[in-house]
C-alpha cells in the first residue's frame, strides 16, 4: 500500500521516491503522452518543485490553464471554503445551487454580447468539464442551427475546420484531426467536416457548399505550431459567415483569458464570433471546468430540456472556482499583464533568435511565443531546457511553446531568457 506520509521529501502527496512513480505510471498508467523526466511535488505561482527542493520555471503552464499562476490564493481559498462549508459537492442536475446561478452570471457577462445579428439577447452559457466537452456543444449548436434554421437534412450538415487544428481527443473531434495517429484505428470517424489550410479565406470561400452550418476557428493554432494568422483572416471568416448565414465559432481553450495580451483572442481583429469556448484557465487550473456562451437567442434555439446534460458540468466546486477565477482575471488585469510582459518577452527572445543557428523563427502575441528550430527537433532542446531548469514542450515537433503563467514577473523572465541564451546560444 502507498504510504502517504511526508518525511524526507519536499513537500508533497506522498513520500515515495521518483524511481517509484516512473514505474507506477509505466505498469499501471496508459502510455499515451510523451513525458519529461520530472516528478513534480509542489507547485506554487510560476514555480514548480521536486522531491530534493528543485526548482523550475514553468513556461508552460499546463497549455494555458495556469494563466493565474499555480495555486493562486483567491482562487484557492474559495475552493478551500467550499470543501469545509459543504457546499462543494455534486448534487443532481434536478435541482438548483447558488455556486452554478452566480457562475453562469458571471461567464455571461464575461464576454461580449455573442452572435449579435441576432440581437441583444444576452448571453447564455452551458458547462461543462474537459474543453473538448464544450467544443462538442459547440459543434452540436452548429449542426441544430444548420437543420433547424438553414433547412438542411439532418445528417447532411457540415462544419469547416483548419488543417493542423488541436481542438481535443473525443471521436468526433478527432475525425477532422490532420495527424494521423490521432484518428488511426479509431473508426469509423465521424462525418460532416471539411478541413482547408488555416489562414486562407478563399480556401474557406470555396469551401462552403449548401450544407455548410458553421466554421469553428482556433484564432491563434496553439497544438498546429503556435502559429497566427495573417491579418485580416479572422474578419474575412466573419464576413463570409454573415454573407452565407453560418456560425462562427471561436475555441479560445488555449488562446482566450488573457493569453495572448487581451481578454480573448478574437479581439486581435475587432470581432465578435456567434460563440466562444473557454476552459484551461477559466477555473484558475484548480478543477476541470469549460463552457460554451453564445447568444440567448441561438442557445434557447438549440438546448431544451433532455438534449444534453452532464452530472459534473457546472457542479458547485468548479463554479466557485471558475467564479473567483474571473475575479483574479479581472482585478489583476491579466490580459494587460500578458500584453506588457509579452511584448518584452518577445523581443528579447528575438534578439536571441538572431544569434542563434538553431532558429528559424519567434513569433507571438502577448505570453503565447513560440520558437520555430531549423532542424524541426524542439523537443531535444525542451529536454536541454529541463536540466537548466526551465519546463516547456514543443509545438508541431518544429516549435518551442513559450506560454508561462500570465504573473510571470521580471526577475522570473530573466531567468528564462538567460536559460534560452544557454541553450539555443550556447
Amino acid at each position: 500500500m502507498t504510504s502517504m506520509r511526508k518525511i524526507h521529501y519536499f513537500d508533497g502527496f506522498s513520500n515515495e521516491s521518483d524511481d517509484t512513480i516512473f514505474h507506477l505510471e509505466q505498469d499501471f498508467g496508459a502510455h499515451h503522452y510523451e513525458r519529461i523526466h520530472l516528478v513534480v511535488r509542489h507547485a506554487k505561482g510560476c514555480w514548480l518543485t521536486d522531491d530534493k527542493g528543485n526548482k523550475y520555471l514553468d513556461c508552460l503552464a499546463a497549455y494555458s490553464a495556469a494563466n493565474p499562476g499555480h495555486h493562486h490564493p483567491t482562487i484557492t481559498n474559495a475552493v478551500m471554503d467550499a470543501l469545509i462549508g459543504n457546499y462543494a459537492s455534486v448534487l443532481s442536475n434536478v435541482v438548483f445551487t447558488d455556486p452554478l446561478g452566480i457562475f453562469l452570471s458571471e461567464a455571461a457577462k464575461f464576454t461580449p454580447q455573442m452572435a449579435p445579428r441576432f440581437g441583444n439577447h444576452g448571453n447564455k452559457v452551458l458547462p461543462k468539464n474537459g474543453g473538448v466537452e464544450s467544443v462538442e456543444t459547440a459543434i452540436k449548436a452548429m449542426r441544430y442551427y444548420g437543420f433547424k434554421q438553414k433547412g438542411i437534412p439532418d445528417g447532411k450538415q457540415e462544419i469547416i475546420v483548419f488543417n493542423n487544428n488541436f481542438h481535443g481527443r473525443t471521436i468526433s473531434v478527432v475525425s477532422f484531426s490532420s495527424k494521423k495517429k490521432n484518428y488511426e484505428g479509431f473508426g469509423p470517424l465521424t462525418p460532416g467536416f471539411v478541413s482547408v489550410e488555416f489562414g486562407n479565406i478563399e480556401a474557406v470561400k470555396n469551401a462552403i457548399t449548401p450544407n455548410t452550418c458553421g466554421i469553428l476557428v482556433e484564432p491563434f493554432q496553439g497544438e498546429g505550431g503556435m502559429l497566427i494568422p495573417p491579418k485580416g483572416f479572422l474578419a474575412g471568416l466573419r464576413t463570409l459567415c454573415d454573407d452565407n448565414d453560418l456560425l462562427l465559432m471561436a475555441d479560445e481553450i488555449q488562446v482566450g483569458m488573457g493569453r495572448t495580451g487581451k481578454k480573448f483572442c478574437f479581439e486581435h481583429e475587432n470581432i465578435v464570433p456567434d460563440g466562444v469556448i473557454l476552459g484551461k484557465a477559466l477555473s484558475g487550473g484548480l478543477i476541470p471546468l469549460s463552457v460554451f456562451i453564445t447568444n440567448a437567442k441561438l442557445m434557447d434555439m438549440v438546448f431544451s430540456k433532455g438534449s444534453d446534460g452532464s452530472t459534473f458540468g457546472g457542479y458547485p466546486l468548479a463554479c466557485v472556482a471558475g467564479t473567483a477565477s474571473l475575479k483574479v482575471f479581472e482585478e489583476e488585469k491579466l490580459a494587460e499583464q500578458a500584453a506588457k510582459k509579452g511584448e518584452i518577452l518577445k523581443k528579447r527572445i528575438q534578439e536571441i533568435g538572431e544569434r542563434s543557428p538553431h532558429v528559424k523563427e519567434v513569433r507571438g502575441k502577448g505570453l503565447f511565443i513560440g520558437i520555430e528550430v531549423k532542424n524541426g527537433n524542439a523537443m531535444d532542446f525542451c529536454h536541454k531546457l529541463l536540466k537548466l531548469g526551465l519546463v516547456v514542450n514543443d509545438s508541431h515537433g518544429h516549435t518551442i511553446r513559450i506560454s508561462p503563467p500570465l504573473v510571470i514577473n521580471e526577475k522570473e523572465m530573466d531567468f528564462m531568457v538567460e536559460q534560452l541564451e544557454k541553450a539555443l546560444v550556447g
